[in-house]
């Protein structure tokens, strides 16, 4: 099986500093959910691992979350992807659980109910944590440039070997590049 795992706020659709509290305000970032449907064409199962403290800070509850995630799927749907599903941390950052990334509790998660080590499975993110909970894991870290991830690149730290791609079309054009020079040359 192979198994990506895509942080959803400035990676998938476009991030707010306010935060996405609506379906109305969950808005694809161009080219995000055809690059997932390269993805599946390809083979991959993509699951999506996302911290949603708003839900703990009552900036939404968990009937809207769940109305986002709806919007995602069918918007995925529409151009021929399909998420398998989605991880949340519905927690505050003082909750201190083990589920908020950069903690890897989710990630574990993921690695038990898909029955699968997590070692080079890619993860993309475009924060710090998201890159870091998956390199704890062992998964191959990459950082997009969307969302949040041109400050976190300014900001430095990134966990070593990680490859940095100006969007996840870019990230998924080049994983697909490597995996067919692979397959040429095996």
């Amino acid at each position: 099986m192979k198994l990506i795992i895509l942080d959803r706020d400035g990676v998938i659709n476009h991030d707010s500093d306010e935060f996405i509290k609506s379906p109305e305000e969950w808005v694809p970032i161009p080219g995000s959910l055809q690059a997932i449907a390269r993805l599946n064409q390809a083979g991959y199962l993509v699951v999506v691992a996302t911290n949603q403290s708003g839900v703990a800070r009552k900036y939404f509850d968990m009937a809207t979350l769940n109305a986002i995630h709806q919007k995602m799927h069918i918007a995925a749907q529409q151009v021929g992807a399909e998420i398998d599903s989605v991880f949340f941390c519905p927690h505050a950052a003082d909750e201190s659980c083990d589920c908020r990334k950069p903690r890897p509790g989710m990630l574990q998660e993921i690695a038990r109910r898909y029955d699968i080590g997590l070692k080079g499975v890619p993860t993309v993110g475009d924060s710090l944590r998201d890159l870091q909970a998956g390199f704890v894991v062992g998964c191959a870290p990459h950082l997009v440039l969307t969302g949040k991830g041109k400050k976190t690149q300014a900001t430095g730290g990134l966990p070593p070997g990680t490859i940095v791609h100006a969007d996840l079309a870019a990230m998924v054009e080049k994983l697909l590049q490597h995996s067919s020079n692979n397959i040429a040359t095996a």
